[in-house]
């Protein structure tokens, strides 16, 4: 693996590319992108992937890639332009590319605006509040993840974006009439780290959640857009965003191994079935849906 900084005036972007570069097989870098995950999440996914040119990055604010703009907010369409650069910096050409959860909604905003770049896109579980049904609804939901968090900290926050994130079907007045849950139920501790920087947790992500898809810039582009979901998610918040998101683009959602994180190995303490996930994705990638 070679990792690599880009330096702008905004942002030092840096990317790690696992194999060579131009690919020895003649097909395009798969990148691999999250958010608010960085590159260190693709780990376990990029080693199943060992005949293939896989690159990661860390988004901006996120891990390695120190801000200078003086900004903490998380951008869909500012971070599709720094995706953009970095497929410039490696002078391959179009890449492929994996994306999941916010990362996903990041892949969608940089094919809308820069449609050469990429020729298959597999978006996994895009959070899109905007493209359901019980959109306000889900922002209120949301909303009451932040206000807890702000009030009682990261585990009480962790253990409201569970049960959001958890919840069957829309949000309805069962929903919001049940008790805040107690982060003991999920294994964290009561007490209150202090800390309400965390991006999944405060607003600083809000733009992720709500972005909407410019839908005739997707459909005009030539990429190949593969909206996916996970088996587990189906009738969760983002399996409920990913199948709204599809048919938004005229498509059915592509069904993968496991759940939101099914990509993810034994590390992350919330495992998925990786090798399973990365057999599937290169299937997609070679064209089965």
């Amino acid at each position: 693996m070679d990792t690599h900084m880009l330096e702008t005036a905004e942002v030092d972007l840096v990317y790690d590319v696992h194999g060579p570069l131009p690919p020895a097989d003649r097909r395009p870098p798969l990148f691999l992108i999250g958010q608010p995950m960085d590159a260190s999440g693709f780990a376990t996914l990029a080693s199943y992937l060992p005949d293939r040119t896989v690159v990661t990055y860390d988004p901006r604010g996120l891990g390695r890639s120190r801000r200078k703009d003086g900004r903490v907010d998380h951008v869909p369409t500012v971070q599709a332009a720094d995706v953009h650069t970095i497929i410039q910096a490696l002078g391959a050409g179009p890449v492929e590319m994996f994306a999941s959860s916010g990362g996903a909604v990041t892949a969608l905003a940089l094919v809308a605006a820069y449609p050469h770049d990429v020729t298959t896109l597999v978006a996994h579980e895009p959070p899109l509040i905007p493209v359901l049904p019980d959109a306000q609804a889900a922002e209120r939901a949301r909303g009451g993840v932040r206000a807890t968090y702000e009030a009682n900290g990261s585990n009480a926050g962790m253990a409201a974006f569970i049960a959001m994130t958890s919840w069957r079907g829309e949000f309805t007045d069962d929903y919001f009439n049940q008790p805040p849950p107690d982060p003991s139920q999920f294994g964290m501790p009561n007490e209150d780290d202090g800390s309400r920087d965390d991006p999944l947790l405060s607003d600083r992500s809000w733009p992720v959640s709500s972005y909407q898809p410019d839908v005739a810039a997707l459909a005009a582009a030539p990429t190949r857009i593969v909206i996916a979901v996970g088996e587990e998610s189906t009738d969760i918040f983002t399996g409920r965003t990913a199948a709204a998101t599809a048919e938004l683009l005229g498509q059915q959602p592509s069904v993968f191994p496991s759940h939101h994180g099914g990509f993810l190995g034994d590390e992350s303490g919330y495992a998925g079935q990786p090798e399973a996930f990365a057999n599937r994705l290169r299937a997609v990638l070679a064209g089965d849906n």
